[in-house]
């Protein structure tokens, strides 16, 4: 069986392929009477949306989506979630499958060609059907409707590193995030990026990136002890994004590095509930939100679609080279903002639904 589906009471599950005629998303378990319309979707969509700069792919897609079950107009006039399965359509208009000619022929070094075809025997060698990063865009619709689940929650992601060149957090303003094409908030590391992914993207090779992501206004309580916890179900959908090759919670692998002073969270008497005087763990403490923002580091690898000619072998396993045409991201990783912040609205709306059905 094939695995589209994430969440355990707000659940969605995408379909399509990145150059079939539409890809979507349902949503189920979404909480009825939720104002909703596609104005409130498309800016997340827009976001993520492709060709906007010189460094994502020029693939032009509008990314207009369409909300096409699970909605009603209510006795005030506005249309309102129902209870049942939100469908999500975005149609492909700019697919240019003709680019993909040798990779029916050989596996793409990187790319899931080998792996896909290992497993199904059969595979969509056009644009890598399923396992495209188009498909994230589903995800980025069903998050704009999670988002709708938990409306006390801020959810603000950005990108940190392009690279191996990290931001200066002392640099750190958040206005800066919407005004360069980087998603990133320290205005200089963002006009050195400008250099180094012009370079990657002028020499046919990609750069790898780091995004961070942090969730204000997260009551404590959200999560379980054990098999849902927290923290391993954001583990879990951060590394179901294309692309993605380490998640990272808190201070994460820096934690290895500290010792048991300078990795706890003290506390003090605060006003209704204690007073965090750090937040190495990222706002949550045995699979469960304490209430300090939660915050996920997400590694994004280099996109495998580069001009250099690199050895890989045929369907029959013949010995040969292959470079990838067409359009792509010279580092995916800045497109991958929205996604990430998409996966965390996923997770925190599941988890407080949860939480609900639980403690009331």
């Amino acid at each position: 069986m094939s695995l589209n589906s994430f969440g355990h009471l707000f659940r969605f599950t995408t379909w399509g392929e990145s150059h079939g005629p539409a890809i979507g998303a349902v949503v189920d378990g979404c909480p009825p009477g939720l104002a909703i319309s596609e104005a409130q979707i498309q800016p997340f969509l827009d976001a993520r949306r492709p060709g906007q700069s010189r460094f994502t792919t020029q693939r032009q897609e509008p990314d207009q989506v369409r909300i096409l079950s699970g909605v009603f107009e209510g006795p005030d006039g506005v249309r309102r979630t129902t209870g049942t399965p939100i469908s999500l359509m975005i149609e492909n208009v700019d697919q240019r499958s003709k680019d993909y000619g040798d990779v029916a022929k050989a596996y793409r070094p990187g790319h899931a060609d080998y792996a896909y075809d290992a497993k199904y025997g059969f595979r969509d060698y056009r644009g890598g059907g399923r396992s495209s990063a188009r498909e994230t865009a589903s995800r980025v619709a069903a998050g704009a409707v999670a988002r709708l689940v938990i409306p006390e929650v801020q959810i603000l992601a950005w990108v940190s590193e392009i690279g191996g060149d990290r931001i200066d957090m002392d640099h750190f303003d958040a206005d800066e995030i919407g005004r360069n094409p980087f998603f990133c908030p320290d205005s200089w590391a963002a006009a050195r990026w400008e250099k180094l992914v012009d370079e990657a993207r002028k020499s046919g090779s990609s750069l790898g990136a780091v995004v961070e992501c942090a969730a204000t206004g997260v009551p404590a309580g959200w999560g379980a002890p054990l098999y849902a916890k927290l923290d391993a179900e954001l583990a879990h959908a951060m590394m179901g994004i294309n692309a993605v090759k380490g998640v990272e919670i808190g201070d994460g692998f820096a934690a290895a590095r500290n010792t048991g002073e300078g990795n706890a969270d003290p506390m003090r008497p605060g006003s209704g509930a204690p007073e965090f005087l750090a937040n190495h763990a990222g706002g949550i403490a045995g699979g469960i939100s304490t209430g300090q923002p939660v915050t996920v580091r997400v590694a994004f690898k280099p996109t495998s679609s580069i001009l250099t000619p690199m050895p890989t072998i045929t369907r029959e396993g013949e010995a040969t080279e292959l470079f990838t045409k067409g359009r792509h991201d010279p580092c995916v990783g800045i497109r991958g903002v929205p996604v990430v912040e998409a996966m965390m609205a996923l997770v925190l709306a599941d988890q407080k639904l949860l939480h609900r059905g639980q403690v009331g």
